[in-house]
C-alpha cells in the first residue's frame, strides 16, 4: 500500500494557496482522427504537427491506434511533441471497472498500471478512464462499489507517477452526474477526478455539466450534444465555455471531434473557435 495518507495531506496543503480565476487552454483528442489513425494514413507523429499547424496547446492521445507501448514508440513521441512546444498532457484509454468477478477486476486494475507507465513514459499527468456499464442481473447499486474499489487501488499506484485518473462521463455506471460524483467523493483521493465530456449526458445537459465541474479536471467538447429535447444538435460552446471558465476551471477543452465532415476539413475550423473561446473567457 502506498503511502495515501501523506499524498492526501500534501494536496490538502495545496489547496490552501486557493485559485482566483479560470485559465483555459486548448486541446485536441486523437480519436477526432479515429478513422486516419486506424487506416494508417495518419500517424501520431502527424498529429503532433496537425497541432502546430493549427495552434493548439496540447493533446490528449487516444491510445487504441499505438502501434507499440514501449518506449521505442512513446519516448519519440514525446520528444517531438516538446520540441514543437506541444505538451502531450493526457491518455485515453478503454476500461471496464463495473466487473462482477474480483478477478476480472484485479486484472482492470493492472492494465490501468501498465497505462500508468505509458503516461509517465509520454510525460502526460492526465488519463481517461472509463466506468463501465452495469452486467445484467445487478444493480447500479452493485457496481458502484466495484468501480470504487478499482480506481482506489489504480489511484495509489498513479500516485507514485503524478498521474491523475479521470472517470469520465461515458453511460452505463457514469450516465448520471450524481452517480459519477458519488463514486469519485468515495474514493476520495486528489489523483482520481472527473473527465468531463460534454457531449455525453443524454438529458439536462447544462445542469449535469455544472454539477460536475467542481472535481472535473479534463474537459472534452464535441460539435453536436443532446439538446433540451433530447436530440442531437450543435452544441452552444459559447455557453459551455462560459459556464467552465465562471466555475474557475484551469486546464484544457479538448476537441473531441465525431461529427460527420471529414476531420482535416472541420477539426482546423473548430479548434480555431475553442481557440477563440478560450481567450475570451480566461480570467
Amino acid at each position: 500500500m502506498y503511502r495515501r495518507s501523506f499524498l492526501l495531506t500534501a494536496s490538502a496543503a495545496g489547496a490552501l494557496l486557493g485559485q482566483s480565476g479560470s485559465r483555459l487552454r486548448t486541446g485536441l483528442n486523437a480519436y477526432s482522427f479515429r478513422r486516419e489513425l486506424q487506416a494508417k494514413t495518419m500517424t501520431y507523429d502527424d498529429v503532433v504537427r496537425r497541432a502546430v499547424d493549427w495552434d493548439v496547446d496540447g493533446l490528449d492521445l487516444t491510445v487504441y491506434w499505438f502501434p507499440s507501448n514501449g518506449p521505442e514508440f512513446t519516448l519519440p513521441l514525446r520528444r517531438l511533441a516538446y520540441v514543437n512546444g506541444v505538451e502531450i498532457y493526457s491518455i485515453s484509454v478503454r476500461s471496464e471497472l463495473t466487473r462482477a468477478e474480483p478477478e476480472a477486476r484485479r486484472r482492470e486494475v493492472e492494465s490501468l498500471y501498465r497505462w500508468i507507465d505509458v503516461a509517465d513514459q509520454l510525460g502526460a499527468s492526465h488519463i481517461r478512464v472509463f466506468g463501465g456499464n452495469v452486467p445484467k442481473g445487478f444493480t447500479e447499486e452493485q457496481a458502484a462499489p466495484w468501480v470504487v474499489e478499482c480506481l482506489l487501488r489504480a489511484s495509489d499506484y498513479a500516485a507514485t507517477r503524478g498521474v491523475i485518473l479521470g472517470l469520465e462521463n461515458h453511460g452505463g455506471i457514469t450516465l448520471r452526474a450524481e452517480r459519477i460524483i458519488q463514486i469519485v467523493e468515495k474514493v476520495n483521493s486528489p489523483w482520481v477526478k472527473i473527465n468531463l465530456d460534454t457531449g455525453n449526458f443524454r438529458s439536462d445537459v447544462f445542469e449535469q455539466i455544472a454539477k460536475c465541474l467542481p472535481l472535473t479536471v479534463n474537459i472534452q467538447v464535441k460539435v453536436e450534444a443532446p439538446d433540451e429535447n433530447g436530440k442531437r444538435a450543435p452544441q452552444d460552446w459559447d455557453r459551455v465555455v462560459r459556464m467552465v471558465a465562471e466555475s474557475g476551471y484551469r486546464g484544457y477543452l479538448a476537441l473531441e471531434y465525431e461529427a460527420a465532415e471529414p476531420a482535416l476539413e472541420a477539426v482546423p475550423r473548430h479548434m480555431a473557435r475553442i481557440r477563440e473561446l478560450t481567450r475570451r473567457y480566461s480570467r
